[in-house]
């Protein structure tokens, strides 16, 4: 599947008409951050099966589950306006299933290192996000943010505390600021991670 896949055209197209899933309203700019970066990510993926966490509008879990239909992908989404959305939006897409819970709660629960690979785009400054997704996936697998400018050594610090090794960063097609950063699980997520929600945010690690 590419991004000609007329369910992801539908997809998008209801994204960007959708009140407060996404704050990108321009058609061409949610192609580009929406599809075409999650598109790259599909490359990175490893095995399954997915989460996308903090899904939002569905990106980049959706593109993923489209260009990997061999993988199941769960959206994972803790606001219930855009849970509804993500319902609606995936059911043209066999392999994805929606999780309407807060990762703090999935990775403490069902979704405890039950994942292959953890993505996320927009989802929080790397520190708080890799204590939210490492969590999640087991060791071997990995966790792919779709980030911007990155303090790598404070990622870094953050994915060692939580099961994580160093990261790397991929650059994304035509962009500048942009990149993929992909961290390895290298072993189990500590009991104590992730914290209770709000705790990542107001005292992140690194």
């Amino acid at each position: 599947m590419t991004a000609a896949d007329p369910r992801l055209e539908r997809w998008l197209e209801a994204l960007v008409a959708a009140p407060g899933v996404t704050a990108v309203r321009d058609p061409a700019e949610a192609r580009r951050v929406h599809l075409e970066d999650a598109l790259a990510a599909a490359g990175l993926v490893g095995e399954g099966p997915v989460v996308d966490v903090g899904s939002g509008g569905g990106s980049p879990g959706i593109p993923i589950a489209a260009a990997r239909p061999d993988l199941a992908v769960d959206l994972l989404e803790a606001q219930r306006r855009r849970c509804e959305f993500l319902s609606a939006e995936a059911a043209p897409f066999p392999n994805v299933r929606v999780v309407c819970v807060r990762a703090e709660e999935h990775g403490r629960g069902a979704g405890r290192e039950a994942y292959g690979t953890a993505v996320a785009q927009a989802l929080a400054p790397p520190p708080v996000a890799l204590e939210w997704c490492l969590p999640l996936v087991r060791p071997g697998g990995r966790v792919i943010l779709l980030a911007g400018e990155v303090d790598l050594e404070r990622a870094a610090a953050a994915a060692a505390e939580v099961g994580g090794g160093p990261p790397e960063t991929v650059p994304l097609p035509g962009a500048e600021r942009r990149r993929l950063l992909v961290i390895a699980k290298t072993g189990p997520t500590p009991e104590r991670f992730p914290r209770r929600p709000g705790v990542a945010r107001k005292r992140p690690l690194g």
